[in-house]
Formats: C-alpha cells, sequence, structure tokens
C-alpha cells in the first residue's frame, strides 16, 4: 500500500505529548532529541505491542504512541493540525489519595512518565509549559529523517500556500508533513493557576500567541477543567470519571472574561483571526457562542470548526429526540457530541466537523456491545470501521434531508495521543489507509440501493472518501489558512 500517494489530513493529533513528556527523564528537559530511537523524540516509532491492545481492549488505556511522526508518514499523513495542551493539573490531582498509585495510574493512562507528572502536580504556570511545547515543535522543524520507507521531514507552516508549495516541490525526493498548529483549552493563558484570573495577563498572554511565528489556525476555549472563560461539557467515562472530578464549572456558560477572550481571538486587529474550536464547550456555552456570531456581522461569513467530534444523533438542545436518520439510535447521546441542528449550521458555515476515531464517543454502549468480534484482523476491520460509518451516514443523511450536499464538511480528527480508546484495529495513524479502505466498502454497500433529495449527495464510494480523507480538509484550508 503506498503511502505517499495518500496525502491524508488529520485536524485534531497530539503528536508530541509523549514524546515531550518523556523529555523530563533526560537531563535537558523540553528537548525533541533528533535520534529517532530515543523516547523524547517526537520520531519515535512505538506501535502497540499484543499486551498494550489486550490492555487498551479490556481497560480503555492507551500507552503506546499514536501519532508519532514516523507512523504519520507510514500512514501517509501530510497534513496534520497538532493540538499544544500544558495538560490540566487537576488530571492528576484527583481522588487518588496515595501519591505514588497517583503517579502510577496516571502514568499508565497517559504514557508521559512520571516526572513529566510531578511537573503537572506541581505547575503553576500553564503559559509557560504552552510555549515550551511550541519550542518543542520548533526545534526538529524542516530536519530530514531516513526512514526505511524513504526521507521525511515535518515543516510547521503558516498558511495553505506554504502547503501547496511543500507539496509541489516535495515530489520523490523529500516526503514532508506539513505541521499547523492549534490549541486545545485557553486555560493556556492562565499563568497563577491557584489565583483568580487576572484579565490583563490573560490578554498579554493571548496576544502574545497572535504574534507568534506561527500563530494557531484554530484554538479551543474549553476542556476538561473549569478555565473561568466557558462551562465544559463532561469529558470523562469509566476509570478517569470515578477518581478525576471536573464538576467546578461543569454544563456553565461563557463567562464576561471569556466573551472578551472570544472577540479578541476572532479579531483582525490584532493579528491573524484564529478560528474557535467548539468541541468540549458545554451545551450552555456553545449557544452563548453561537449567539455571540449571530449578534456579530463581522463574524457572518465565518466557518465552523469541529476539529475532533461525533454526532449524538439528538435533534437539538431542546428536543433531545434521536432521529434524523435510519442510525441516529447508534449514537452516543452524550453533550460533548454535536447535535443535529449543529450539524447543520457547520455544513450551512462552509465549516468543517473532524470525525475523531475514539470508541466511547462515536457509539453507544448498546451499539458497542451488538458489535461483532472475531479474531480475524479483516473481520475486525469491517466491524470496528462500521462504528464510524454510522456517524458519516447520520450526517449525510441529515444534511441531504436539510436539502445540503453532504459531501464538503465531513473530515479526520483523530484525537491521536490524545487519551482516547482508538477503533479497535485502527490503533494509530500507520493504520488510517486500511481505515479508508474499509470505509469505503461500507459506502459503496450503502450507496448500492441509497437515493437522495439533494441528487449530487449521489457520488462514487472512493471520492466520497478522498473527500473525507483528504480533499476536504485541503479545501477548507485554500479558503481559510491564509
Amino acid at each position: 500500500m503506498s503511502t505517499e500517494k495518500n496525502n491524508y489530513i488529520d485536524f485534531h493529533c497530539h503528536s508530541a505529548m509523549k514524546p515531550f513528556g518523556k523529555s523530563y527523564n533526560y537531563k535537558t528537559i523540553g528537548r525533541n532529541n533528533p535520534r529517532r530511537n530515543r523516547s523524547s523524540s517526537i520520531w519515535k516509532y512505538n506501535p502497540p505491542s499484543l499486551a498494550d491492545k489486550l490492555i487498551n481492549y479490556i481497560i480503555n488505556l492507551t500507552k503506546f504512541s499514536q501519532a508519532s511522526f514516523t507512523s504519520l508518514a507510514k500512514g501517509g499523513v501530510n497534513v496534520i493540525c497538532v493540538s499544544l495542551y500544558p495538560i490540566e493539573k487537576w488530571f492528576f490531582v484527583n481522588k487518588i489519595k496515595n501519591e505514588f498509585i497517583r503517579d502510577i495510574a496516571a502514568n499508565f493512562a497517559t504514557g508521559v512518565g512520571k516526572k513529566r507528572i510531578d511537573a503537572v502536580q506541581a505547575m503553576n504556570n500553564y503559559f509557560k509549559d504552552l510555549e515550551m511545547e511550541y519550542d518543542f515543535y520548533k526545534q526538529l522543524d524542516g530536519k530530514i529523517i531516513q526512514l526505511p520507507e524513504g526521507k521525511f521531514r515535518y515543516k510547521l507552516v503558516k498558511s495553505y500556500n506554504e502547503i501547496k508549495a511543500f507539496k509541489a516541490q516535495d515530489q520523490d525526493k523529500i516526503a514532508t508533513i506539513c505541521v499547523i498548529l492549534s490549541i486545545e483549552g485557553m486555560h493556556v493563558l492562565n499563568q497563577s493557576i491557584n489565583k483568580s484570573p487576572d484579565e490583563a495577563i490573560f490578554m498579554a498572554n493571548l496576544q502574545k500567541i497572535k504574534n507568534w511565528e506561527h500563530s494557531p489556525f484554530f484554538v479551543g476555549i474549553a476542556h476538561h477543567f473549569w478555565n473561568h472563560l466557558c462551562g465544559h461539557a463532561e469529558s470523562f467515562t469509566k476509570l478517569v470519571k470515578k477518581k478525576v472530578d471536573q464538576s467546578e464549572g461543569l454544563n456553565t456558560g461563557f463567562t464576561p472574561l471569556g466573551i472578551k477572550i472570544a472577540h479578541e481571538l476572532l479579531s483582525t486587529n490584532n493579528g491573524k483571526r484564529i478560528l474557535i474550536d467548539l468541541k468540549h464547550m458545554s451545551v450552555a456555552s456553545r449557544a452563548d457562542f453561537y449567539k455571540l456570531i449571530d449578534d456579530n456581522p463581522k463574524y457572518k461569513n465565518m466557518p465552523l470548526i469541529v476539529s475532533h467530534g461525533a454526532a449524538n444523533g439528538l435533534q437539538s438542545f431542546t428536543n433531545k429526540k434521536q432521529e434524523g436518520s435510519q442510525v441516529a439510535k447508534k449514537l452516543n447521546t452524550v453533550e460533548i457530541n454535536f447535535f443535529n441542528e449543529e450539524i447543520i449550521r457547520i455544513a450551512k458555515s462552509k465549516g468543517i466537523f473532524g470525525l475523531q476515531l475514539d470508541e466511547r464517543r462515536i457509539a453507544s454502549k448498546q451499539t458497542l456491545k451488538n458489535t461483532k468480534h472475531s479474531l480475524k484482523r479483516s473481520k475486525i476491520m469491517h466491524y470496528r470501521s462500521e462504528l464510524l460509518w454510522n456517524q458519516v451516514q447520520h450526517i449525510l443523511e441529515i444534511l441531504d434531508n436539510e436539502g445540503l450536499f453532504a459531501w464538503d464538511c465531513l473530515a479526520i480528527g483523530s484525537d491521536f495521543d490524545g487519551i482516547i480508546d482508538p477503533l479497535n484495529a485502527f490503533w494509530t495513524s500507520e493504520e488510517l489507509p486500511y481505515l479508508a479502505d474499509f470505509l469505503e466498502r461500507h459506502t459503496y454497500n450503502y450507496m448500492k440501493t441509497a437515493s437522495f433529495k439533494v441528487k449530487e449527495n449521489k457520488l462514487d464510494a472512493d471520492e466520497i472518501i478522498d473527500r473525507i480523507m483528504s480533499l476536504n480538509g485541503l479545501n477548507f484550508l485554500k479558503s481559510n489558512y491564509k
């Protein structure tokens, strides 16, 4: 299977989280090691062992690396939006009382190393951590790495035109992975975690981010915990949910400071506009944000973005019935997922919806329970890829029912290395070509008998998957990443 022709795009992954964490085990903290066999190298290849897969299957924890640049290269991914994410302190300061057990549990859950966890537990300045992770990416920017598959490098880019230029010059000599920066959670603006937020400091740090050479294309305002800006949706399940407290600020809306931050991000008077990722916002925060853009004519034509999300099958914030498609009831009804009316709104805005590859999010518990099992890899891939196809089918049918073209807003936003439970058999970026193949099978089978209100929605299966894996993302960047 050729990796060079795939040209995949991933709108959300955390390639640096594990190697940056492991750099705390070395003399120089925050060093991105150019030797790709070192645990602190972003090129470190660490595919899951059989034991890793069993642990993931049984307790849903992902310790192995999913989106190292070697895995991305092997999977044919050549544009990624990497998510800078200073790990929130409250992830590791939790209900597990014994410190040693707490550290071991957290290290097991994230694979970042005990010394990194100790540093996060003691952290008081998220902004410094953000700058260190940005620097981690800058260190090997443009460095050529020899892999068995050929010569590769990654380049931090500032616009679609730079991506286009690298694609044109690469040809067969050096394959370039173009890296777009994003940030997950505006808690990053806080450099005094244990105090009330200082508006002047938040605003100054936001301006510093806007002044970066590679300023983020988009950012999420909410993440897992209260950040004094807007309420978050519940995001933990099972083991983590029992031990980590998300209750402060949960399901609340925007604060006055959060509204100011949103306007500053979207402003073009203080640097390039930074789009706002809807993911992780509570329903109340999303309602506040939609009102903010509706009330401001200057945001009228702004595209909406979900970097890594899933549909929940529910009609709207006020009509919580699972409907709109043949598969609506197979989806997970949690409010961190998106309602039909929101998906319609995203499509109408000419926005992008990155489909995340987390089993716990994309399917209901009953759907997961009903999914067939097999010892044959090809059958596992068929059954598990159908979970993602259900998302695609649902979004297609609700958009078609609305009289909209459905095939220009869907993309992949894997959330690899973001502490997710991946689709079994599609463990890392390296398996994305297989995911594309199996999705194409489901698409082909569906299209044989499907009929549509919008005749343009009847496309060939290979074109649909090419759009989801690559073309839609490129077109979105061409229109908005300038």
